[in-house]
């Protein structure tokens, strides 16, 4: 029975791992979305992250999951400031319509 005995280069992140897999299978618009997760609070400020998240994005559609439907209806109210927001973060206008569903955060 062979033993298991790690590398010499060490560890690797699975964000790392994750982020290269990505690379390969997105298009690079998609590649620029991915990067919402490391930017969202800076985004949209630390009161929105701390009750909303983004959960998925397909196209130029971006699916966020808030914490309760009081935060549903307010972000309602911000959807152009927070999709202007997001953009800036990106560096491109990616997402033009957000979708809003109570989901974890």
């Amino acid at each position: 029975m062979k033993k298991y005995r790690p590398t010499s280069k060490g560890f690797v992140s699975i964000g790392t791992v994750v982020d290269k897999v990505l690379v390969q299978c997105r298009p690079n618009a998609n590649q620029a979305l991915i990067r919402i997760w490391d930017r969202w609070e800076a985004a949209v400020g630390n009161d929105v992250a701390s009750n909303a998240r983004p959960a998925a994005f397909k196209g130029d559609l971006l699916l966020i999951h808030v914490s309760n439907s009081s935060w549903l209806h307010h972000l309602r109210f911000l959807e152009k400031e927070l999709i202007r927001k997001i953009n800036l973060a990106l560096g491109g206008e990616y997402i033009r319509r957000v979708k809003f569903k109570i989901g974890p955060c």
